[in-house]
C-alpha cells in the first residue's frame, strides 16, 4: 500500500485495515450497480428512486474511503454526489453528458480501488474528469466555453445544492483558532462532506490564517450553533470556535476579513453540553470522523437510512473461498465414510437391525441434503458475467458508430464460482468479435433489408452435464472466399473444395484475422485461439456455425465438474468405474442382432429413429474379460446411452451397480493425466473407481 493508502487507519488504537475486504467488495458491488442503473435509466424519464440509487452508491462510496483516508477516492466521489445531489432534487436535469461522465468516472473510482488494493501500481489521472463534472455541476454543458461563474463553482466544490436556500437554511460566519497549520481546513470539509444535510463550508480569505492564526469560513447550513461546535469539537478545541449570529437575510457569505466585520461573537462553552476532549486535526485529516452525533444528525434530517457507510446486508455473510473449499472437502469425506457405513449394513438382517438400518438410511437422506446446501454455496448465476456487457457495448457502439441491441436469456443459470470466473475473457473477446466483425453499420443493415439495430444475443442454459453459453449475432457471417484468401496469404493449406466447418475452423489459427486494419477494437489476430485454449483448459469445447448475410453463432461448452456429483456404477470385468448420472440418457440389455457392423470394424445400434456408434468400455481401457461362469453368472452385457457436447454413443457393460453421490478427486495431480478419465473417486470399501470422461469418449468414438 502507498503512503495515501496506510492515512489514519489507527484511531485510537484501532485498526481498520481488518475492514478492507468488506469496503473493496462493497465498493465494486457498488459500483456494478450504478454502471448497471446508469445504462438502465431513461434520461429522459429518471424516476426518483433510480436518482436517489445512483446518489446513495456515489455516497456509500465515498464514505468509506474517507474513513480508510483513501483521499483521492474521496475527492472523486465527492464530486460525483454534489452533481448527482443536485440531479435528484430536480435543480439539474439528467442528460446523457451526465451520464457518459458518470460511467467513466466509475472506471476511475475502480481503478482507484484497484492501485489502493496493490493489484497497480498506476495511479489514475483525475484532474480533467473533475473539472468536468463540476462544470455539469454547475449547470453547463461540456460544450461550452465559458468557464462557470465564481458562485458556481465555490457551489459544485463545496456541494451547496441551490443557491436559492431551502427554508430554515442560514448563512454564517465561523472563525477558528489560533492555529499552527491548515489540516483542520480539510478536517471540516470531510465532515460536510460525510454528512451532506449538514449543509456546506468553505474556506474565506483564500483559506489562509490572518495576524492572529484565525482561519475564516462561510457555512450554509440548517444546524443549530450547539449542534455544530458539538461536531467542531472533533477537530478543534472549543474554545478555539467563534460563530456569527445568524445572519438569514445575507445574500452570500463574507468574502474578507473587512466583510466579516461582526467575526467576534463568543460562543460560551458553558452554554453547551459538557465538552469532549479536542482531537488533533493532522492525523485525521483525510478519516470521517467517529462520532455519533454525525449519523444521528442524518437521520433527524430523514436521511440516515441513505447515508450509512458500508452497511452489510442484515441477509448476507461474506465468507471466503477458502473456508467454503474447505467446507466442501469436510462434507466430501462426509460423503465418503456415509458411502463406507451404507456398504457395511448393507447385509445385515433388516428385522433384527431394524434401528441401525434406519440410521444409515437417515443419515444418507441428511448427507445429500447437506452436500446439495454445501455445492450451492459456490455456485453464482452466470448474470456475475452477463451484467458487464451492457456496458461494453455501448462504449463499443458509440465507437463503433453501429446500433447495437444486447439480449440476455439465462441470466439465472448457474455455474461453480471456479469457472465462471475464468470464462469472463473469452466471452468479453467473442462479444467484441460479434460487434465489431459480426454486425454491421446501419446504412449496410437497412440496404440488405435489416433493422438498422443489430442484435447480439448471449444466453446460458444447462444441458445434460454442461453448460451451454451462447454468442449470437444477426450480422453478416463469414464469408468463405474471404477466410480462404487471407488462409492463402499466411501460407496454411487450404482448398477451394473445403467444407464451411473447415472453413471457420480457420479462424482459430493464431495470428488469423480478416480485418483490414488495426483498430483498438480488434485486428491483430490476437484472441481467437487464445479464447479457444483457454476453454480448452476449462475442459470445455467451441464451436462455430455461420451463414452469410444471416450471422454467426458460437457455442461454447463447460463441464458442471464439482467436488462431489452422482454417479451411476458400472461394472467392466472386475473393474468399477462411475459414469456422471447427467450424461446417462437410457440403458437396456444387448439383444442377439442388435448391434450392426460398418465397414472392417466400426458397429452401431439403432434406438429408436437415431443410429449411434458403439463401443466396449473392456476394449477401450483395456480390462481383462470375465471368466466364462462369472461371464454367465453376470448375465448379459448391457448397452448404456451416454451423451455430451449433444451428440450420444452406446457403451458396453456388464453390470449396472447402483446411483450413488461421489467424491471427485483429481487424478492428475495425484497420478498422471489418463485419457478419457476425468477423475477418481473413493468406493464405499475402500476400493478406487475411475470416473469416465464421457465428452472425451463420445468425441473419440464419433472421429
Amino acid at each position: 500500500m502507498g503512503e495515501v493508502t496506510n492515512q489514519g487507519l489507527q484511531q485510537d488504537g484501532f485498526d481498520l485495515t481488518q475492514f478492507y475486504a468488506v469496503f473493496f467488495e462493497e465498493a465494486g458491488e457498488n459500483l456494478a450497480n450504478m454502471e448497471a442503473l446508469l445504462l438502465e435509466i431513461d434520461v429522459g424519464q429518471a424516476s426518483d428512486e433510480e436518482l436517489n440509487a445512483v446518489f446513495r452508491v456515489a455516497h456509500s462510496i465515498k464514505g468509506g474511503a474517507a474513513t480508510f483516508g483513501f483521499s483521492d477516492v474521496t475527492t472523486l466521489t465527492h464530486e460525483l454526489e454534489t452533481l448527482l445531489d443536485r440531479v435528484r432534487r430536480h435543480e439539474l436535469s439528467l442528460t446523457s453528458e451526465m451520464v457518459d461522465v458518470l460511467l467513466e468516472a466509475g472506471d476511475v473510482v475502480r481503478a482507484q480501488l484497484a492501485r489502493h488494493q496493490g493489484s497497480t501500481d498506476q495511479v489514475p489521472e483525475t484532474g480533467d474528469l473533475i473539472r468536468r463534472i463540476k462544470l455539469l455541476a454547475s449547470g453547463a454543458t461540456l460544450g461550452a466555453t465559458a468557464a462557470p461563474s465564481a458562485t458556481a463553482r465555490g457551489s459544485a466544490a463545496a456541494g451547496t445544492p441551490a443557491p436559492a436556500l431551502p427554508e430554515g437554511t442560514r448563512r454564517l460566519a465561523v472563525r477558528i483558532g489560533p492555529l499552527q497549520d491548515g489540516a483542520v481546513a480539510d478536517s471540516l470539509a470531510e465532515l460536510f462532506r460525510d454528512i451532506p444535510s449538514l449543509g456546506a463550508i468553505e474556506p474565506t480569505d483564500g483559506g489562509k490564517l490572518d495576524a492572529q492564526g484565525f482561519r475564516s469560513f462561510a457555512v450554509t447550513t440548517q444546524s443549530p450553533d450547539a449542534e455544530l461546535i458539538e461536531l467542531f469539537s472533533f477537530h478543534v478545541a472549543r474554545e478555539q470556535i467563534r460563530i456569527e449570529a445568524p445572519a438569514p437575510a445575507t445574500p452570500a457569505a463574507p468574502q474578507s476579513a473587512e466583510d466579516a466585520a461582526g467575526f467576534g461573537f463568543f460562543v460560551d462553552p458553558a452554554t453547551l453540553p459538557a465538552a469532549r476532549p479536542a482531537v488533533a486535526a493532522a492525523p485525521v485529516a483525510e478519516v470521517a470522523p467517529p462520532t455519533p452525533a454525525g449519523p444521528k444528525t442524518a437521520e433527524r434530517r430523514g436521511g440516515g437510512d441513505d447515508r450509512r457507510v458500508a452497511n452489510l446486508d442484515s441477509n448476507t455473510l461474506r465468507v471466503s473461498v477458502e473456508r467454503v473449499d474447505q467446507l466442501i472437502n469436510m462434507v466430501g469425506e462426509l460423503v465418503i465414510t456415509q458411502a463406507m457405513l451404507t456398504q457395511q449394513v448393507k447385509d445385515l438382517d433388516p428385522a433384527q437391525f431394524r434401528s441401525l438400518l434406519s440410521g444409515v438410511t437417515d443419515l444418507e437422506r441428511n448427507t445429500r441434503h447437506l452436500q446439495e446446501a454445501v455445492m450451492s454455496i459456490r455456485m453464482i448465476p452466470m448474470s456475475f458475467v452477463f451484467n458487464r456487457f451492457p456496458r461494453l457495448i455501448r462504449d463499443l457502439a458509440a465507437k463503433l458508430d453501429k446500433k447495437i441491441e444486447l439480449k440476455m436469456v439465462g441470466e439465472a443459470t448457474e455455474l461453480d464460482k471456479g469457472l465462471i470466473e475464468k470464462i469472463i475473457d473469452p466471452l468479453t473477446h467473442l462479444v467484441r468479435n460479434s460487434a465489431d466483425h459480426g454486425l454491421e453499420t446501419s446504412e449496410k443493415r437497412l440496404a440488405a433489408g435489416k433493422p438498422e439495430t443489430g442484435t447480439i444475443t448471449l444466453s446460458a442454459a444447462h444441458q445434460g452435464g454442461s453448460i451451454l453459453i451462447e454468442v449470437r449475432d444477426d450480422g453478416q457471417g463469414l464469408r468463405r472466399d474471404r477466410i480462404l484468401d487471407k488462409a492463402r496469404e499466411r501460407g496454411l493449406a487450404v482448398r477451394d473444395d473445403m467444407t464451411d466447418p473447415e472453413v471457420w475452423a480457420l479462424i482459430w489459427e493464431a495470428g488469423f484475422s480478416t480485418a483490414d486494419t488495426v483498430s483498438d477494437v480488434s485486428g491483430r489476430g490476437v484472441g481467437m485461439d487464445v479464447v479457444r485454449r483457454n476453454i480448452a483448459a476449462l475442459g470445455g469445447t467451441v464451436d462455430l456455425e455461420s451463414t452469410e448475410g444471416k450471422g454467426t453463432r458460437v457455442c461454447v461448452r463447460l463441464p458442471l465438474t464439482l467436488a462431489i456429483m452422482d454417479g451411476m456404477s458400472i461394472g467392466v470385468g472386475e473393474e468399477t468405474y462411475i459414469l456422471p448420472l447427467a450424461s446417462v440418457i437410457e440403458s437396456f440389455q444387448v439383444e442377439p442382432g442388435m448391434i450392426q457392423t460398418v465397414g472392417s470394424n466400426g458397429r452401431v445400434v439403432q434406438v429408436r429413429d437415431e443410429y449411434m456408434p458403439v463401443l466396449s468400455l473392456a476394449d477401450e481401457f483395456g480390462v481383462p474379460r470375465l471368466a466364462a461362469e462369472d461371464a454367465s453368472k453376470a448375465g448379459p452385457q448391457i448397452l448404456v446411452i451416454i451423451e455430451a457436447d449433444g451428440k450420444r454413443l452406446a457403451a458396453i457393460v456388464d453390470e449396472l451397480l447402483g446411483q450413488h453421490q461421489v467424491v471427485v478427486k483429481n487424478l492428475e495431480s495425484n497420478y498422471r493425466r489418463v485419457r478419457d478419465i476425468s477423475g477418481a473417486t473413493i468406493l464405499g470399501d475402500g476400493r478406487v473407481a475411475l470416473i469416465i470422461d464421457v465428452s472425451s469418449l463420445v468425441k473419440r468414438s464419433r472421429h
